[in-house]
C-alpha cells in the first residue's frame, strides 16, 4: 500500500489493517444448541463471558408460549474470542446438558 506521497506505508500499518479486515470477515456470531430450558439470556452471557467479551446473548423463544426453544445465539467481540469459546464450550456441560457451540450460519 502507498500513502499519499507515493511512499510505501509501514509494514506494521499494513499488518494491522489486514488483521482488522480478517476480524470482519470471520464470523463472531455463534450458535448454541441443546440448551437446558432453565438457561436464560443472562446465564448464557455469563457462560460465554469466561471466554471473552460478549456483545450479545439471546435465547430463542417460542412466540406463542414464550418458552425457550433450547437454542440461542451469542456474538463475541472478536473472531479469536469466538474461536476460543467454541473450543472451550462445545460439548461441555451446562446445567447437566452437553451443549453444542459452533459458528452461526446465515439463513438461506
Amino acid at each position: 500500500m502507498k500513502d499519499i506521497s507515493g511512499n510505501f506505508e509501514s509494514p506494521v500499518i499494513v499488518r494491522n489493517f489486514l488483521i482488522l479486515y480478517l476480524e470482519v470477515l470471520v464470523s463472531t456470531k455463534l450458535f448454541v444448541g441443546s440448551l437446558p430450558w432453565s438457561v436464560d439470556d443472562d446465564a448464557l452471557r455469563e457462560t460465554f463471558e469466561e471466554h471473552g467479551s460478549v456483545v450479545s446473548a439471546k435465547i430463542v423463544k417460542d412466540r406463542d408460549t414464550g418458552r425457550s426453544r433450547g437454542f440461542g445465539f451469542v456474538e463475541m467481540e472478536s473472531s479469536s474470542e469466538a474461536s476460543n469459546a467454541i473450543k472451550a464450550l462445545n460439548d461441555s456441560q451446562l446445567n447437566g446438558r452437553n451443549i453444542v457451540v459452533n459458528e452461526a450460519r446465515s439463513r438461506n
